[in-house]
């Protein structure tokens, strides 16, 4: 894979881009993206080599669709219709099932992995690519067997070499299962940041006051809207369901706060302390 187009150049495109590129000196790094200001910030912190524009992924080995996932949904079937015989699309998106669906009867669809790479931080645009991001993280594929088995080789081959843990799970599951693990945490850490703002009108007492417990928990809240919206747009009926349940929860905690009863609070936490046990080994 010596010719990689990375379609959208930001933390994780990026990020990918930086990797792979270690793998192979003569790998050459394209970026596309309708902010030209990304590419040149991309060009200046070496995370791509050269400029392109879409129609130049006719030549490419590898092409990342790494935008919102609405974007993707949209732009698959361009790029689906532009590559050549041998080229491997890989998309990053946080949901899966609108993107499967789009490709299921693309005469190109052999070409197309869908995948999840488990990773990121709160920041955004090419300054936030960093080197070995995907060491030790999961990369979920789905729909694996719907893709060309010469070319599952070749990214799963590239996938180990920068670290990557490999999932396989359907499209539907993992949209089902990410809204809790993922897109429920941002929405928390999204309306703690707005419940805080809302009351707390003096910005110096926020920052005088935040311990690192506050800043951990609404580190999330940094991050992109014009990212998120779209996910919890495309995963609207699994989010609702995680929220419902979350918000059962919250309602519980404040009635029992209502009632004194402190033990049963106690307990709750203490059985909760479980999940420092499964997340073992997460930084």
């Amino acid at each position: 894979m010596k010719n990689i187009y990375v379609i959208g150049v930001g933390l994780i495109g990026g990020s990918l881009a930086l990797d792979f590129k270690k793998l192979d000196k003569d790998i050459c790094v394209y970026g596309i993206d309708h902010n030209n200001t990304h590419l040149d910030e991309a060009i200046t912190l070496n995370v791509i080599d050269k400029k392109a524009e879409l129609e130049d992924i006719k030549n490419a080995d590898l092409v990342i669709l790494s935008i919102p996932v609405d974007a993707s949904v949209t732009m698959i079937t361009d790029v689906l219709d532009q590559i050549s015989d041998n080229t491997l699309v890989i998309d990053v998106g946080s949901t899966k099932r609108d993107i499967c669906k789009a490709t299921e009867n693309h005469p190109n669809r052999r070409n197309f992995l869908a995948m999840h790479p488990i990773a990121g931080t709160e920041f955004s645009g090419p300054k936030a690519a960093i080197h070995g991001l995907f060491q030790n993280k999961t990369n979920i594929i789905c729909e694996v067997e719907e893709t060309a088995f010469t070319l599952q080789e070749t990214a799963l081959k590239m996938f180990s070499q920068i670290g990557m843990r490999i999932r396989y799970m359907n499209p539907k599951a993992h949209d089902k299962h990410i809204a809790y693990v993922s897109h429920l945490s941002h929405i928390s850490s999204f309306m703690l940041g707005k419940t805080v703002i809302e009351k707390e009108k003096n910005e110096r007492d926020i920052f005088d006051m935040a311990g690192s417990g506050f800043a951990s928990t609404v580190r999330l809240a940094k991050s992109s809207p014009e990212m998120w919206t779209p996910i919890f747009k495309q995963n609207k009926e699994n989010v609702i369901e995680t929220l419902e349940e979350y918000i059962v929860n919250l309602t519980h905690f404040k009635e029992l706060m209502k009632a004194d009863n402190f033990e049963a609070i106690f307990n709750d936490m203490k059985n909760t302390n479980h999940i420092k046990d499964i997340l073992k080994g997460i930084a």
